[in-house]
C-alpha cells in the first residue's frame, strides 16, 4: 500500500545566509514551522548550477561553498502553503517538487498485527 506525496528538493550553497544563519537550517526551520513531515539537509560532494561554477570539496575536505540539498516529504498541499516563504529565501539555487509515492508511516498507516489463530 502506498501514499501519493509530493518531495521538496531545494539546492543551495553551504555559505548562504539568512538571518545569520545557515540558509539550509533557517529552511529546515521554517518547514518545521509550517508542521512539515520532516527535512534533512543533505551536504554534496560535488556540483554546479546555473552559474556552471563547479562546487566541491577542497584540500583537506575543506571547502567555502560545498552544494547542501534540503529535501523534505509531504503531501502537496502543505508543501505549497511553504512554498512561497521558501522561495523567498533563495535568492540562488533551485526548487524543485516531484512526485512520489510514499510506502511506510506516517503516510501509509501501520498494517493491523496479524490475529490470532484460535487453537482447537
Amino acid at each position: 500500500m502506498s501514499t501519493p506525496v509530493k518531495v521538496l528538493v531545494v539546492f543551495v550553497d553551504e555559505t548562504d545566509m539568512w538571518d545569520n544563519l545557515p540558509l539550509y537550517e533557517a529552511i529546515i526551520k521554517r518547514l518545521a514551522k509550517h508542521k512539515i513531515t520532516g527535512a534533512t539537509a543533505i551536504e554534496g560532494m560535488m556540483g554546479y548550477g546555473a552559474h556552471g561554477k563547479l562546487h566541491k570539496r577542497g584540500l583537506f575536505g575543506v571547502s567555502d561553498d560545498k552544494p547542501v540539498m534540503i529535501i523534505s516529504v509531504d503531501y502537496e498541499e502543505k508543501l505549497k502553503k511553504a512554498l512561497p516563504e521558501i522561495e523567498k529565501m533563495v535568492e540562488e539555487g533551485l526548487i524543485v517538487m516531484l512526485d512520489a509515492s510514499a510506502f511506510t508511516v506516517p503516510f501509509v498507516p501501520k498494517p493491523d498485527p496479524k490475529p490470532a489463530t484460535s487453537s482447537h
